[in-house]
């Protein structure tokens, strides 16, 4: 037997090895390959590196744990942006399956950032209503969320000075898997009360998307977890998108390798074989 098909016959079990550590390795240990920076993504970048200190930034995280590996790392590093910006950050959910999910990253963050609750952020929590809480919060924010998710009231929260509604808050970004998401909060809140506003959404959302993006009516657009990738390389942190997006390379390049490496045994048999046709 050639070394040819020696190598066409070797185990499969063998070849599934070597994709898992093409995966987890990256995972384990990210390198951050380059990453092309997207003009939607450096648009949501953009505007929130140009808002002064003490700006309100107003996060909607519009997803459940099944969207978290796309949503959960542009959250993330979005919050991480805000408070190295010093901003107010003012964060809340649509989904109430997400309630729990935003209150586990605004806390992990606001921690790691070293950010007090009720001073530099607050997490209102869910209201139900889906849309209907948009256009109250349009009108009357402590009317719509008398308490924070925590229970602590409101009025007179520091994070909230000067904030009455949504009419007074500086950018909104929403992060959504679904409905209510980016489309409801532009229909029933920028259209409505003239605030700025970027989206994130996974990968499979973005098309549907661009119209929003392409006729300015949102300024910015963070897809998927390349979208997050694009984000996390632009705050200079390597996180849980960069690693992804690492694996997810190094994954394809393997598979090509091997496509390749396997086309040329298989033609060296034949060129082999037809040598030997020749000869008899």
């Amino acid at each position: 037997m050639t070394f040819s098909e020696r190598m066409l016959k070797i185990d499969r079990r063998i070849i599934f090895l070597v994709i898992g550590l093409c995966t987890l390795l990256p995972l384990l240990y990210p390198v951050g390959l380059p990453i092309k920076i997207s003009s939607e993504v450096r648009g949501v970048y953009n505007h929130i590196e140009s808002l002064p200190e003490r700006s309100v930034f107003f996060l909607s995280f519009d997803f459940d744990p099944a969207s978290k590996p796309e949503l959960h790392p542009q959250a993330i590093a979005l919050l991480r942006h805000a408070f190295r910006k010093n901003l107010r950050v003012v964060t809340m959910t649509l989904w109430v399956t997400g309630t729990g999910l935003a209150d586990q990253i605004v806390t992990q963050v606001a921690k790691e950032m070293g950010k007090e609750n009720g001073k530099d952020y607050v997490f209102l929590g869910w209201s139900p209503g889906n849309t209907a809480v948009i256009i109250n919060l349009g009108q009357n924010l402590y009317k719509t969320f008398p308490s924070d998710y925590g229970g602590k009231p409101t009025k007179g929260l520091p994070v909230l000075d000067g904030v009455q509604s949504l009419k007074d808050v500086t950018y909104l970004v929403s992060l959504g898997a679904g409905n209510p998401g980016v489309e409801a909060w532009y229909v029933f809140g920028k259209d409505k009360y003239k605030f700025e506003m970027g989206g994130g959404c996974t990968g499979v959302m973005a098309p549907g998307l661009y119209p929003l993006l392409r006729s300015g009516q949102i300024n910015g657009l963070i897809g998927g977890l390349r979208g997050a990738a694009e984000y996390e390389s632009l705050i200079e942190q390597k996180g849980k998108a960069v690693a992804g997006m690492d694996a997810q390379s190094v994954t394809h390049v393997a598979i090509i390798v091997l496509v390749i490496i396997c086309n040329l045994f298989y033609f060296s048999m034949r060129r082999t074989a037809r040598q030997q046709s020749q000869a008899s």
